[in-house]
Formats: C-alpha cells, sequence, structure tokens
C-alpha cells in the first residue's frame, strides 16, 4: 500500500477530488459540484477540509472549524470525519482527529467536540477508544 499524506484540500479540484469520500457520510450531495460550493460557502464561517491522500485520491475527511462559545471557551468542532470503507481498520479516522487536534492546540484551541448519530454504535466505540466523552445530548427542530 503506498503512503499516505495528510494535506488540507484547497482548491476546487481538491474538494472536488473529497467528493467520494464525504458522500459516504453525507448522501444528500448530489455532486462534487454542489460539494464545492457548499464547502466554500462554509470556509467564510472557518471550515477547513483535511484530507488523507493516497496516490492523488482523497481516502479519508475531516471538516473542521476553530469556534468559541460560553459553555466551553474556544474549541475546534469536528463537523466531518469519516474514511472510505476500503481504507476503515487502519487508523487512518484517528490520524485525522489527531491532526485536527495537533492544529488546534497549536492555535490555542484547547478543546476538541463533536456530534454523531445516536444509533452511529460503531462511531461511538471509535470515539471512546479515541478518548472522547460523550459530555451532552445534542438536540434540534426544524424551523419550518
Amino acid at each position: 500500500m503506498s503512503a499516505l499524506q495528510l494535506r488540507q484540500a484547497e482548491t476546487d479540484e481538491d474538494i472536488a477530488a473529497c467528493f467520494p469520500v464525504l458522500h459516504q457520510l453525507r448522501p444528500h450531495l448530489a455532486d462534487p459540484a454542489e460539494l464545492c460550493a457548499r464547502v466554500q460557502r462554509q470556509r467564510r464561517q472557518g471550515y477547513r477540509l483535511l484530507a488523507a491522500w493516497r496516490d492523488g485520491r482523497a481516502v479519508g475527511a475531516a471538516g473542521y472549524r476553530m469556534q468559541e462559545n460560553l459553555i466551553r471557551g474556544r474549541f475546534v468542532y469536528v463537523d466531518d470525519l469519516v474514511v472510505l470503507d476500503s481504507e476503515r481498520r487502519g487508523g487512518l479516522g484517528a490520524r485525522l482527529l489527531d491532526e485536527v487536534s495537533r492544529i488546534a492546540k497549536a492555535e490555542g484551541y484547547p478543546w476538541m467536540t463533536l456530534d454523531t448519530a445516536l444509533n452511529n454504535a460503531l462511531g461511538q466505540r471509535f470515539y471512546f477508544r479515541w478518548g472522547m466523552l460523550s459530555t451532552a445530548l445534542h438536540f434540534g427542530k426544524a424551523l419550518t
């Protein structure tokens, strides 16, 4: 297996190359153009997209942003974390979280948080193994 490289997806070409991996997590995304448009809009809110690349192909991704609020202070929020099925069980998810954590700490953000679905038992088990604890229950409501 060839070497893995972690780097930010900066260009529209890079972001579009992340579509197959992000589509696994976000199947409502129609195509690479929609992904690019959404990522570019979210960038104005501080969104960054770290991708794992093997042979020029995105095989994993972590979308995140640096934030601050009254309850946590400064923290990094992980919006998206996904690894291609063919790349799972190799530690890639942990490598992505390790790198996001390193970046956040270097920028003075001492806390990481993310949300996962209540029925995502495998994801929850992974987050516990990575050292995260369940600290809240997320509530939501459509504003129609």
